[in-house]
């Protein structure tokens, strides 16, 4: 059985009572968009799909496509029943969907559900009168509390029958084209019951995107369709509006009927009194980014303990393994590349459990819709909408929530582009990097004596970063993904508590998603950066001339001595001299082009690699003196520095806008299902950041500043 509703009606509410816990999330094939499932509780043999929220089934966004196909069975095999979920509070635009379920021949049950939401807005749906008028169950529920849960699953049990034939009126100069269109159908091999032809065929005729899926399989139906559209056009008939007209000419009569309206219902209701103020021009983008403060600083800082623990409890198992482990490979790769590469994984879990949370809370009180209300007006300025307010801001924090945030997006172009500029907000991972080189190379004085040269810089990098992020939006919107531009239609639900049974269980689907298909690229891309850095393997002796371990040297110092000689000789290493050339115009030397290509497991990990080359040791951070002093003292055989505040500009630059995170491009290409736009994203990021250090180093040299 199908679950099928508009958005925001308590349709996932009613799949969790069907199902409790017997559910799994998968995806639907060849897509992105997820497919819920679950087992009927009781009925183990039923399954149970909760489909994408829909308006209609003349679908414009990816989510609508699918329920339509799986409802027609190009997805899957038809289902046997389908539970239409509606508002019984918004009943005319419920019953809308409703009827263009019945007209494709299947098994309905109406889950008129709400009904105490509409009894305190002073409405009171007959559910006799609206079975006997639409010819198929109607079953009144409280799904929150479960009420009417039993007498559902009666329905359910005994599956009710077809309904009738359509019971809308249709213009009658169109009605009379569709059965010669669905003829047409037929005669090409379309293999579908009468009533589906007939939508197959109004659909064709009223909208071109569903009329291009038969360009090839079905040209004599492409052909009379495109006469049919020729003979209304050449007669002025309004035939595209023709399926609209005619339902809401029978739903809204037939909703007016079986609502009853007492006169005490005119004074305004709670959600409106809260919209005043949340949606004000003035006082809903303060609370709005009040809001955000809140979860920015939740993503942000509250996640942090619980990473440190995470970051802890994996060095402390690699410390336990490597001590009961003879020394060799099969250690190092257990330790820095089996368990090393699932802690890549698993650190992240805290910042995206904390903004699953939130995004819970958000979308089940009803606010979320609220934020893309209010901030659609600025957002369409770069080609897009309100919705891609929150994932973009989340990448503050991590580019990987913010990612995976953008899926509440329903237009899929505003979907990708969100995705593939995501990256470009400065996320906690850069901090570190700007740390260490704004300490080390910016002066501590102030500008005009106000504001701080290193808080100038810090800020600047977050500023250059947001804005190529908009850049980028609007380059995207403007010349890839080009096109009539969508109209952005939303509904403003009423308030309502949350569950957060639901909002707990939301939280560990997503973080399961996440562990266990992102983090299978992530722990193979960390095995073979371990590779890389371990072979070949260098013995004293191996060192490079002018480099050697001292013999006098002894403890700690001999193994940062010798970490240093092992990642000198290494792939890495290598990789490091052969990409100098193409660095040097940057101001980079082997070994920053060898911590670059290390940073690609996660960016704060050139800082260790820079530790281990400088010998100052792994365990090197940000607020390491050592390092500092090493990077200040380090000098060309020439005698001149490697590193000056302008080839450390040159390299924040580089930071600002370089992908070097191997975990973003796997959630990327979980996100979309292909490996395209994640090559793209790394490829015009990369090339960026190449260019805008190249600008910054050869233009401060130009200018006097070398």
């Amino acid at each position: 059985m199908a679950l099928v509703g508009n958005p925001n009606v308590g349709k996932t509410t009613v799949f969790n009572l069907l199902t409790g816990l017997r559910q799994r999330v998968a995806n639907f094939p060849g897509v992105t968009v997820e497919r819920k499932s679950g087992r009927l509780a009781g009925a183990p043999d039923v399954e149970v799909i909760d489909l994408p929220g829909t308006y209609s089934l003349a679908p414009k966004s990816l989510d609508e496509q699918i329920t339509y196909d799986v409802l027609v069975g190009r997805l899957e095999r038809r289902p046997d029943v389908v539970v239409c979920v509606a508002d019984a509070s918004n009943l005319e635009r419920n019953l809308f969907l409703v009827s263009q379920v019945m007209d494709l021949g299947l098994p309905v049950v109406v889950v008129l559900n709400m009904v105490d939401a509409a009894d305190k807005e002073g409405k009171t749906v007959d559910a006799e009168a609206l079975s006997a008028a639409l010819g198929v169950p109607v079953v009144p529920m409280v799904a929150l509390r479960g009420e009417g849960l039993h007498e559902l699953k009666a329905h359910l049990v005994n599956l009710p029958s077809v309904p009738e034939g359509w019971r809308w009126p249709l213009m009658p100069v169109v009605e009379a084209q569709l059965p010669g269109l669905a003829a047409e159908l037929g005669a090409a091999g379309a293999d579908m019951p009468e009533s589906q032809g007939r939508m197959e065929a109004l659909r064709a005729l009223t909208d071109e995107a569903a009329l291009e899926p038969w360009t090839e399989s079905a040209p004599a139906f492409v052909a009379a369709v495109r006469a049919a559209r020729t003979h209304f056009e050449e007669r002025s008939v309004a035939y595209r509006h023709a399926e609209v007209a005619g339902r809401y000419r029978w739903v809204g009569p037939l909703a007016h009927s079986v609502t009853k309206v007492r006169r005490d219902s005119d004074t305004a209701s709670f959600s409106d009194r809260v919209d005043a103020f949340v949606t004000h021009r003035v006082w809903g983008p303060i609370a709005f980014v009040a809001l955000l403060a809140l979860v920015f600083q939740a993503v942000f800082s509250w996640a942090v303990p619980a990473m440190d623990l995470v970051e802890a409890g994996v060095g402390g198992l690699g410390g336990i393994v490597r001590a009961a482990l003879p020394t060799g490979w099969v250690t190092d790769l257990l330790v820095e590349g089996v368990i090393a590469g699932v802690g890549n994984v698993v650190i992240f879990l805290p910042q995206i459990l904390l903004l699953f949370f939130f995004l819970g809370l958000m979308e089940d009180t009803g606010y979320m819709a609220r934020t893309a209300f209010i901030m659609d007006k600025l957002m369409k300025r770069v080609g897009l909408s309100g919705g891609s307010v929150l994932p973009l801001l989340s990448s503050f924090a991590c580019a990987i929530p913010g990612i995976m945030a953008a899926r509440t997006l329903d237009n899929e172009r505003d979907r990708i582009i969100t995705i593939m500029v995501a990256p470009l907000m400065s996320c906690s991972a850069r901090l570190p990097v700007y740390t260490l080189f704004i300490a080390a190379f910016i002066p501590a004085g102030k500008l005009f004596g106000l504001v701080g040269y290193q808080g100038l810089a810090m800020f600047s990098m977050y500023l250059m970063g947001t804005v190529m992020a908009v850049v980028a939006a609007w380059v995207l919107k403007r010349f890839v993904f080009k096109g009539s531009r969508g109209y952005f239609v939303m509904e403003l639900p009423p308030y309502r508590r949350p569950r957060l049974r639901q909002v707990l269980q939301r939280m560990i689907k997503r973080s399961q998603i996440f562990a266990v298909r992102a983090g299978k690229i992530i722990f193979a891309c960390s095995v073979v950066l371990w590779f890389l850095a371990s072979y070949p393997a260098t013995t004293p002796g191996d060192e490079e001339p002018g480099f050697a371990v001292s013999t006098d040297v002894s403890g700690a110092d001999s193994l940062a001595l010798g970490a240093s000689m092992q990642i000198r000789g290494s792939f890495i290493g290598m990789m490091g001299r052969t990409l100098e050339p193409l660095m040097a115009p940057l101001g980079f030397d082997w070994k920053m082009s060898a911590g670059i290509v290390t940073a690609f497991a996660a960016r704060e990990v050139i800082i260790s690699t820079l530790g281990i080359i400088y010998s100052v040791g792994e365990d090197a951070d940000e607020t390491s003196l050592a390092l500092r002093d090493q990077l200040k003292t380090d000098t060309y055989p020439d005698g001149q520095p490697v590193f000056t505040t302008l080839s450390a500009l040159s390299l924040l630059v580089f930071f600002v806008f370089a992908l070097q995170c191997m975990s973003t491009l796997a959630i990327a290409r979980r996100e979309t299902g292909t490996w395209l736009w994640p090559a793209v994203m790394w490829c015009y990021m990369t090339g960026l950041a190449y260019l805008a250090s190249l600008v910054v180093y050869q233009g401060g040299r130009l200018l006097g500043f070398a």
